[in-house]
């Protein structure tokens, strides 16, 4: 068998992977973009030349070469890599590298933690990695698409320098996308060709992101007849890839306004797939958990009254537990709170009565003002006032409201689970104001 001729397997493991990862180089002289971190003389380029890594935290949009530059830095440096990415790893996978970095410091060789969307780490989790970045027992190279001044612990931000990877420019995709073209060797064997205009829409719908990129000429080139690339293959591969689910565009608003619209109309089940869908793109799991306590007060409120305590112990237990675990706990919430009652009662009730507050500057009734003074006592100031604690059920009924609104209604609670008993005590409080 000549060395032109792949083996059955090789071949096999070669076209399942991704032509992202195919394409991904292996040393700076491959790698585009970045120059400012990556040129002669610039601080990627002197830590590889130099052999001589150190803990970084590199922030920038997805597909900026965050992975690619980490593995770099790797070979060139002769480290051991070690990939984990925060959203599925947890600190006893943090502590298994921890123990290979001891081991091979203890024979003179360093041990490079690439640590994938670090800022998904709670503090605890980071923590885990501190003492190691501090014993020199691992070199941490984190990656985070988010500030990583708001999310990364300021132990490890003293102890990494902070590189951040800017947009690839068109020029920059259009260099990776040739080579892809020219070098790949399924894409040659399958005698890939772009028509007319197909490389400069490819370059636009990569928008600074290499990856996404690749990914649409990959499926657009399993579209082709005989590897003829057209428009028509690249918008059914870029509908067919497009990016789902993104953090900063109208895709993250859909989906997290689709979910709380499940929870809203008490369906567990789509709640749960478009709660996943935000998981598995990286979404913040606080912010999950904080637009569910919103909508145990906006949307269940006090049909059932337990739903916002039951929310509020969710975010606090995702603040502590960090993923993949926090994502049971999420997952139990937002059942419960699809399949609680529902009212949005309390939600009118404020707005009515800030509505009402706005439309005048009425006076509070005399007797339920403050007198702390003698003067204001003579004055009148909570004279007559009547203290419902002295009479039976703990109630008198009194007028509370500036006497020009005295009879409205903020509050109209439902017929909806707690909520009908509340109706009910306040209809029998009040006969004349409820009806």
């Amino acid at each position: 068998m000549s060395d032109k001729t792949p083996s059955l397997f090789r071949g096999r493991e070669e076209r399942v992977t991704p032509l992202a990862e195919r394409c991904r180089p292996s040393s700076l002289e491959e790698y585009v973009g970045q120059e400012h971190l990556t040129a002669k003389g610039r601080i990627i380029h002197a830590a590889v030349n130099g052999g001589r890594a150190f803990s970084m935290i590199l922030w920038g949009d997805p597909g900026t070469g965050k992975t690619t530059l980490a593995k770099i830095i790797a070979e060139g440096c002769g480290m051991e890599y070690h990939y984990l990415s925060a959203v599925s790893s947890g600190v006893a996978d943090v502590r298994r590298v921890i123990a290979s970095g001891e081991k091979n410091r203890s024979m003179g060789r360093q041990t490079l933690l690439f640590l994938d969307e670090i800022h998904r780490f709670n503090k605890a989790q980071q923590d885990a990695v501190l003492g190691a970045v501090e014993s020199g027992d691992i070199v941490l190279i984190g990656a985070t698409t988010e500030n990583p001044s708001f999310s990364v612990i300021s132990p490890l931000l003293s102890r990494a320098r902070v590189l951040k990877l800017n947009r690839l420019s068109e020029e920059n995709l259009a260099t990776i996308l040739d080579k892809a073209v020219s070098s790949d060797r399924i894409l040659k064997e399958g005698n890939i060709k772009l028509d007319a205009g197909v490389r400069e829409d490819l370059v636009q719908l990569g928008n600074g992101d290499a990856r996404r990129m690749l990914n649409v000429l990959e499926v657009a080139f399993v579209l082709s007849t005989e590897g003829f690339v057209t428009g028509k293959e690249l918008k059914e591969a870029f509908e067919n890839t497009m990016i789902y689910y993104d953090r900063k565009g109208d895709r993250h608003y859909d989906t997290i306004s689709a979910f709380i619209k499940s929870l809203r109309g008490s369906d567990p089940d789509a709640a749960l797939f478009y709660m996943s869908k935000m998981i598995l793109a990286g979404e913040d799991p606080e912010f999950i958990a904080r637009r569910m306590v919103i909508l145990a007060s906006e949307d269940i409120g006090n049909a059932s009254p337990n739903a916002l305590g039951i929310a509020v112990s969710a975010m606090t237990a995702v603040q502590n537990i960090g993923m993949p675990e926090s994502e049971l706990i999420l997952a139990q919430c937002a059942i419960f709170l699809a399949s609680s009652p529902k009212s949005n009662a309390s939600c009118q009730a404020i707005a009515a009565a800030k509505n009402a507050a706005l439309s005048g500057d009425y006076e509070i009734p005399m007797h339920i003002r403050n007198a702390p003074t003698g003067l204001m006592k003579k004055m009148g100031y909570g004279k007559d006032y009547r203290y419902p604690h002295n009479y039976e059920g703990n109630f008198i009924a009194e007028n509370y409201l500036p006497e020009e609104i005295k009879d409205s209604v903020f509050y109209n609670p439902t017929e909806n689970g707690s909520e009908k008993a509340i109706r009910e005590k306040l209809l029998k409080l009040w006969p004349g104001r409820y009806r």
